[in-house]
């Protein structure tokens, strides 16, 4: 295995029986300081991966053949059948939270490999979607540079009380970013397809149409899940609407904005600009137009990732292997998010 890929002291003993176990896209390299892998039971040794894993199926079986159990960070690691069909090894899979779109569920069920998540915890996703819209109005990252190029007050901010903040999305998360816009003293609307007025005035906004919401709004926050119905739903009818003082934020999901149409959106000008969090490939590719971009705040998808976060989420999982190993099943979950305890 190729060393770049693992810690480079493995925990536990290596032995015949070992249950090996791949702790995958530790970015940070904080799961094993984070969650105490060592107090597994019986003979375990635990591998954690820094780097993304290499791109096609044949190198990734390659590199995973030999596990018992994969620990998965998020999405960042598709599992596919044709992937996990070359891993005769795995037999229990973790994953944080109670869904999960790239693991193929129906092939884990005709091999009998569970599929275990974490307990909810209430996402940080809101605070990073503040930061994004704080951050344009406030000219933060254009300042910081200028001041760092020995340069002084160069730009004018804007204020955002009295301003529109447009919310796609009303669920766990948008609504805490609806609240804030409130505290904020913004006009707060919304639109999803299935949303109501009631659920629209608990949550202190005003129920729109979509293209009004974007015509309206100064900002428009997209707080969708990723589903077949939502990809591509912000595409270059949606951002034409919008004003050229408008931004988009998009801490969501990726494919749900059409990328290509928003790129072309800032290089026009006919946007203000936009804070984004998630893309289409991520990483961000090197020579993506998106980094080159100044009407733009880009985070590398860390919305979620707090310590607290990351806690939680391992200290879970470490507790699904730990049931596992012990002949229990934990937090299963089921493709579509409902959790079952079999024991």
């Amino acid at each position: 295995m190729p060393e770049e890929y693992l810690h480079p002291n493995n925990i536990g003993k290596e032995d015949m029986t070992s249950t090996r176990i791949a702790v995958l896209d530790d970015y940070m390299q904080i799961a094993g300081e984070l969650a105490d892998w060592t107090s597994l039971p019986g003979q375990t040794e635990t591998d954690f991966f820094y780097e993304k894993l290499p791109e096609g199926t044949n190198e990734r079986a390659k590199i995973l053949a030999d596990y018992d159990v994969l620990v998965v960070t998020r999405e960042r690691t598709p599992l596919p059948k044709e992937l996990m069909e070359r891993l005769p090894k795995l037999k229990f899979i973790a994953s944080p939270e109670m869904h999960n779109r790239v693991i193929d569920f129906d092939y884990c069920r005709s091999r009998g490999i569970p599929v275990c998540g974490t307990t909810p915890r209430p996402s940080p996703t809101f605070e990073l979607t503040w930061a994004l819209i704080l951050a344009l109005a406030k000219n933060v990252t254009i300042d910081d540079r200028a001041m760092r190029d020995g340069k002084w007050q160069t730009v004018v901010g804007t204020e955002i009380r009295g301003k529109t903040l447009g919310v796609i999305g009303l669920g766990r998360i948008g609504s805490e970013v609806a609240k804030v816009g409130n505290a904020f003293g913004m006009e707060v609307i919304a639109w999803s397809e299935n949303m109501t007025f009631e659920r629209a005035e608990e949550c202190g906004a005003t129920l729109v149409s979509k293209d009004d919401l974007f015509r309206r709004s100064d900002y428009v926050v997209v707080m969708l899940i990723q589903s077949d119905r939502t990809i591509g739903l912000v595409g270059a009818h949606e951002i034409g609407l919008m004003r050229p003082n408008a931004y988009l934020i998009n801490p969501a999901r990726g494919p749900i904005v059409d990328e290509t149409a928003l790129v072309e959106a800032l290089k026009n000008k006919n946007i203000a600009g936009a804070g984004i969090d998630v893309y289409d490939v991520e990483p961000l590719p090197e020579d993506h137009p998106l980094r080159g971009m100044p009407n733009t705040v880009l985070m590398p998808h860390v919305a979620g990732f707090t310590r607290e976060h990351y806690a939680h989420w391992y200290n879970g999982m470490l507790e699904d292997v730990r049931a596992w190993l012990d002949g229990r099943i934990i937090n299963e979950i089921h493709g579509s998010g409902v959790v079952a305890v079999r024991v």
